[in-house]
């Protein structure tokens, strides 16, 4: 804990963002520097809540030290902090900035008061870790002669490749990408997550001794195709770690033609491009001086709008099918299950700083898409729908838009590695293997992440990519 009467005597205060309007003009991280007084207030409100429900259960997938390393802090000891930290958390950095923290909708402390600020904690941890130089590569003493093969570098891939390698083992990951990263590189964008901020964890991975194969397309049928079966011959195990990335689709009327893309589409060629040339060699889809409009949303959703904005487009407005969350939680919605209220994210802030207004719209499904006569896009025509999801009667409105970005989650992983395994499939799609125990229908071949779970959150995936390796780990001793 803290300090013991902290959570009576200091109010919860978020780090802020940068100005809206400032970061508008950029691709820089949205966040301010760190400062250690704030922070150590912070961490006194952490309190002796006897059963740390933010580390557990319903809170913390990864199952962090939250109240020693608040109390570290709040005692200026950020080198131990940092000790604990790192015991349950492969990157840190990672979930400190893009985590939407179920852990502080867990804190005791959150069920009469706001709840403790962890993700501000976190982060300032593992950027202090990295400043004072305390992070630094650590190989294995020695090898066992065992091989690992992983597909997939997001999260539930990189975290798997750690512990794997730590264990002694000889890591290689493949990544079909040019960049490794996959989730962290290409699905989320540099305001969110700086991309130097995942090359510094990946060139200490690759100090450490895991091998990264990038442009390498597992299972594939193109000249970067690298093939499954040989990997199973020269690997004692194979771990799937390839990410949930069938995006769902929108099928109404004129759906096909140019001007609707997949969100992920979107993202990717930005960040991509933005890498490559500062978005100069215009290898992406530009929302410049266009009305968009953003289908779905949730984080993706968000950062599409965040992207559409620093593009300069003329209009922007976010359609969801849910009804408006309540400010506070519903009697249905009790601590410490996470609080579904209404959230202000960073794009919302963005969008009301430059056109006036949060641009969602709530309770709308899309009814068809309209063209013109030559196959342009020009707009939407939409419905409302009530509680259950049904049209409302006279409600249908044409929405004006010249690019239309779908980001209504993803049904699972691409099939082309699983159908050449033969790979037992569950009801939803993804590589059928159990939560703890990780082994596919096949010999020798587990799977982890949003492969194997479905669509989830970066820090379930490192938790799915921890436990994975441990498998995999007495898999290889028996």
């Amino acid at each position: 804990m803290g300090k013991p009467t902290g959570f009576k005597e200091y109010v919860r205060e978020v780090e802020p963002y940068r100005d809206a309007t400032e970061r508008l003009i950029d691709y820089k991280e949205i966040y301010t520097e760190h400062k250690e007084d704030h922070l150590r207030t912070q961490g006194a409100r952490c309190m002796d809540c006897g059963v740390p429900f933010c580390q557990s259960g319903d809170g913390c997938p990864v199952y962090n030290l939250i109240p020693e390393w608040n109390d570290l802090v709040y005692k200026g000891r950020w080198k131990e902090a940092l000790d604990r930290l790192h015991k349950t958390n492969n990157f840190p950095e990672f979930t400190g900035r893009v985590c939407p923290a179920p852990c502080e909708g867990s804190c005791v402390l959150g069920i009469n008061e706001p709840a403790v600020t962890i993700k501000n904690i976190e982060c300032a941890i593992i950027d202090r870790g990295f400043d004072e130089g305390w992070v630094v590569a650590e190989p294995p003493a020695q090898r066992t002669g065992k091989k690992v093969a992983i597909v997939g570098s997001g999260p539930a891939g990189l975290a798997a490749a750690d512990q794997l390698n730590h264990q002694g083992h000889e890591v290689t990951v493949y990544e079909r990408d040019d960049r490794i990263g996959g989730l962290l590189m290409y699905g989320i964008p540099n305001m969110k997550l700086e991309k130097d901020v995942v090359d510094r964890r990946v060139n200490i991975l690759r100090e450490e001794g895991i091998r990264f194969v990038t442009n390498a397309d597992v299972g594939g049928n193109g000249d970067n195709a690298v093939s499954i079966e040989q990997l199973l011959a020269d690997n004692d195990a194979l771990l799937l770690a390839t990410g949930a990335t069938t995006p769902r689709d929108l099928p109404i009327d004129n759906r096909e033609g140019p001007g609707i893309h997949f969100a992920m589409e979107f993202l990717l060629k930005n960040t991509k491009s933005l890498l490559d040339s500062n978005l100069e060699d215009e290898n992406y889809i530009s929302a410049k001086d266009k009305n968009v409009i953003v289908i779905g949303g949730g984080d993706t959703g968000t950062d599409c709008i965040g992207t559409s904005l620093r593009h300069g487009c003329k209009s922007l407005v976010n359609f969801e099918i849910m009804p408006r969350p309540p400010v506070d939680r519903a009697e249905d919605n009790p601590w410490p299950l996470w609080p579904k209220i209404y959230r202000v994210d960073y794009g919302h802030e963005e969008a009301a700083a430059k056109f006036g207004e949060d641009p969602r719209q709530y309770s709308i499904s899309g009814k068809e898409f309209v063209r013109d006569d030559d196959g342009k896009l020009i707009g939407i025509n939409t419905v409302e729908v009530d509680a259950n999801f049904k049209e409302v009667p006279g409600t249908v409105k044409f929405w004006p838009a010249d690019l239309i970005l779908l980001s209504m989650g993803f049904l699972g992983p691409e099939h082309y590695v699983s159908e050449q395994l033969n790979l037992e499939l569950d009801p939803r799609s993804n590589y059928k293997a159990q939560y703890k125990d990780f082994r596919t229908s096949m010999d020798k071949v587990f799977a982890a992440g949003d492969c194997r779970r479905g669509q989830s959150l970066v820090v379930r995936a490192i938790d799915e990519g921890r436990l994975a390796a441990e498998q995999i780990d007495k898999f290889l001793e028996s």
